[in-house]
């Protein structure tokens, strides 16, 4: 199989690169050299966003592209039409964002999908944005020859946005630790790893259309990924389990100043872990256990030095020190020793 990513030195991409060079697969790169790829690979300059950015594509052919871009929807648009008679299948790794909010409990692929959305589009906001790139897909390839990954929270080894690099950092520090409750609360992700593979089995099943990707209801809860991280670092945490209310309460942002976590009820954690992924399923997806996700990623983030690449184009993630003790003397909580 002759594939060609688009990106491919990053997190999702690299993954699938990778992925991809362990079945043996003849792998393109495309990028902007700012990170090098994967040994292995055959490497193509550009910049996707200048003038003439997608001349080092003007030759060549693959059996497949796979996408990851999440800016403005134009520059899917511009290297979809380049490919579309050079590639036979395109991959566009999209997100649950794209439907209408907030979905419907258990919601499918059949789902709203966000209005607004232009394949021609500047850089927008982020449900827009992948949702006019989407259309940027299907206007070049058709919908018989486009597969639409949309994914959900995205965790593993290379995270660039800092949410479970986070959690493994603050566990490590050891002492009392905010753990956001209920303990059981469900969190569903997908291991960047379990969704490269899909990707790839997709692409060898030659299926088609748009694809819910995240775990299946049940996989984890807060619990279990805070006992996961809790015993990849081995360190002497105190996990201390606060009300959602308390948390709320003391004005601490949900899934960003404590990633992963949204309250139970709220329409963010339904969207988040709403989703039907039955059609995946039926596909090949396949999740590892959570801990296998906490112990790669823990292992990845120490090889590196302990401190996790992150995208200048999303926030930095996280509590800080002073706030996390005061909702911990406020709440007055018992620990729970992890």
């Amino acid at each position: 199989m002759r594939l060609l990513v688009l990106g491919g030195t990053e997190f999702v991409g690299r993954a699938v690169v990778e992925a991809a060079l362990g079945r043996g697969w003849e792998v393109t790169v495309f990028h902007r050299g700012r990170h090098a790829p994967p040994p292995g690979v055959r490497s193509l300059h550009g910049d996707r966003t200048a003038p003439d950015g997608l001349t080092a594509l003007a030759d060549g052919a693959w059996d497949a592209v796979v996408d990851t871009w999440s800016a403005a929807p134009r520059a899917v648009r511009d290297a979809a039409r380049l490919l579309r008679g050079r590639a036979s299948r395109y991959v566009y790794v999209s997100s649950c964002s794209v439907y209408a909010w907030a979905p419907p409990a258990g919601y499918t692929e059949e789902a709203a999908l966000v209005d607004g959305a232009s394949a021609d589009a500047e850089q927008t906001d982020y449900a827009r944005d992948k949702r006019g790139a989407e259309l940027a897909v299907l206007d070049a390839f058709g919908a018989d020859r486009s597969v639409l990954a949309r994914s959900g929270l995205i965790l593993g080894p290379y995270e660039n946005i800092g949410r479970l690099p986070w959690w493994l950092t603050r566990v490590a520090r050891g002492g009392p630790v905010l753990a956001p409750g209920p303990r059981d609360l469900p969190v569903r992700f997908i291991d960047v790893r379990d969704l490269a593979a899909w990707v790839l089995r997709a692409l060898e099943r030659e299926v088609s259309g748009p694809y819910n990707l995240v775990s299946p209801q049940g996989h984890a809860t807060m619990g279990t990924l805070l006992d996961a991280c809790a015993a990849a670092t081995g360190a002497p945490a105190e996990l201390r389990w606060t009300e959602p209310g308390t948390v709320l309460g003391a004005g601490v942002e949900p899934w960003t100043q404590l990633p992963v976590w949204t309250p139970p009820g709220s329409d963010l954690h339904d969207a988040l872990h709403g989703a039907d992924v039955s059609r995946a399923l039926a596909t090949g997806l396949s999740c590892r256990p959570v801990g296998a996700t906490v112990a790669d990623t823990w292992s990845w983030l120490e090889g590196i030095g302990g401190t996790a690449p992150r995208r200048p184009d999303r926030p930095p993630v996280g509590l800080d020190p002073e706030t996390e003790a005061k909702v911990l003397a406020a709440d007055g909580s018992a620990p729970a020793k992890a």
